[in-house]
């Protein structure tokens, strides 16, 4: 078997370059969102109140059960827990790298 070099864990492990960046983008929502409501120094069933979502909902969240939660759900998280708004990037990829 061939070693094989992977730029993330997702694309090592997803059948599809778009699912590696649905659940990388997942993963870093999610964090950032854990990362937030660890600030607010509240009990589970506090942050879950504010975010609007049940605290064992908030369980899962909080110990990265990426399969539970779309894109879409954490977006709508994203507010109460980050406030403001996200903003999305895109970056291309080198000449090099996408001509293979």
């Amino acid at each position: 078997m061939a070693n094989e070099r992977f730029s993330s864990v997702w694309d090592a492990i997803e059948d599809t370059p778009e699912q590696a960046d649905s659940m990388r983008l997942r993963a870093e929502l999610m964090g950032k969102i854990a990362d937030r409501v660890a600030e607010w120094k509240v009990t589970q069933k506090v942050a879950a109140e504010r975010l609007g979502i049940t605290q064992p909902r908030l369980n899962d969240l909080l110990n990265g059960r990426i399969s539970r939660f779309s894109l879409d759900a954490l977006v709508n998280l994203s507010r109460p827990a980050l406030g403001g708004h996200l903003h999305f990037s895109f970056e291309d990829k080198p000449k090099e790298e996408a001509m293979i």
